[in-house]
């Protein structure tokens, strides 16, 4: 018997007199609006305009969840469809199932499509908001707890998560305590975030490699985690499909970082100049670009991590800020 553990809410609803909402919803609006938070930040501290963030974010926003949905109803295509199922709730997003995945990526595609509107450098913008993605999806995986979902393989450790009976997988029904897989996804995501942020520092990572190397952190983790859960999955040669998914973003992240920085460090022994550092775009673009790669002799050294010199913004616009790290 577990004499410790770790209780599940007794309701997925945050009740407000007449109004009942979901708490999973509410957990992924607060984790969207923590990412703006923390990606505006990053983009102004790099000479970015305030505003950009939020105004790219509503635009991303609506294709990540269009996006994780239909990751999601894709590969558990068997909950909403054949003998027995309702298609409908395919729709039901509230009630949890966001493929993180498909959430990344429909909510790249749209940040894409709004930075290249109005004429930012997207691999700047995605370098900028990495870290606030992490913590990001860190809150939103406490909305798996008022669900209910997300844990792994029955446990008797003090932190076990208590799940009830109507939420137990087949199998387990006379286990009363789980993994809590949802709270390892969020604390190896906080610890992922100071990872980037360091290693963006440490060997100044630019060019769209702070992404990358978000996602090559996330899924390291996200492998072994997806390796504890016991909830109903598709799987490939006895893996789960996340699983695969994992080690194949893992090992393409971590080749795109290794490719980008043998190209460039091939660039700088053929050009014999040191690599450049992402300038502005737009209007400022090449005249940034020259002042970096031939700097007068008092041009003060682009910090770590910095993407401009003092004066040149990331959307082709003019401030007096000075960049930080």
């Amino acid at each position: 018997m577990n004499l410790a553990y770790l209780p599940s809410p007794s309701s997925p609803y945050l009740n407000l007199g007449p109004l009942m909402i979901h708490w999973y919803a509410v957990m992924v609006v607060i984790g969207v609006l923590a990412a703006v938070a923390i990606g505006q930040r990053r983009w102004t501290n790099r000479g970015g305009a305030p505003g950009v963030v939020l105004d790219i974010a509503m635009v991303a926003a609506p294709f990540g969840i269009v996006g994780g949905r239909l990751y999601h109803v894709i590969t558990s295509w068997q909950l909403y469809f054949g003998p027995g199922r309702n298609p409908v709730e395919a729709l039901y997003v509230w009630q949890g199932g966001l493929g993180v995945w498909g959430a990344i990526a429909g909510g790249a595609l749209g940040a894409w499509i709004a930075a290249r509107r109005r004429g930012i450098d997207f691999a700047a913008l995605a370098d900028a908001a990495a870290p606030g993605i992490l913590v990001g999806q860190a809150i939103g995986r406490i909305g798996c707890w008022f669900n209910q979902e997300l844990y792994g393989r029955p446990t008797t450790l003090p932190w076990g998560l208590e799940i009830d009976p109507v939420n137990r997988p087949a199998g387990t029904s006379d286990a009363a305590t789980y993994h809590p897989a949802f709270a390892y996804e969020a604390t190896w995501n906080l610890g992922a975030v100071a990872f980037v942020v360091w290693a963006e520092r440490r060997f100044r990572l630019d060019r769209g490699r702070v992404f990358v190397l978000y996602v090559a952190a996330y899924t390291a983790g996200r492998g072994w985690i997806e390796l504890l859960r016991v909830d109903p999955a598709n799987h490939i040669l006895g893996l789960r499909l996340n699983v695969w998914t994992s080690l194949l973003l893992f090992t393409a992240a971590i080749a795109f970082i290794v490719l980008r920085r043998s190209a460039r460090l091939s660039s700088s022994v053929v050009t014999g100049e040191a690599a450049v550092p992402q300038a502005a775009v737009g209007p400022a673009a090449a005249e940034a670009r020259e002042r970096y790669a031939a700097p007068e002799p008092d041009q003060e050294e682009t910090p770590p991590g910095g993407i401009r010199r003092s004066g040149d913004r990331l959307d082709g616009t003019v401030s007096t800020a000075r960049s930080h790290p």
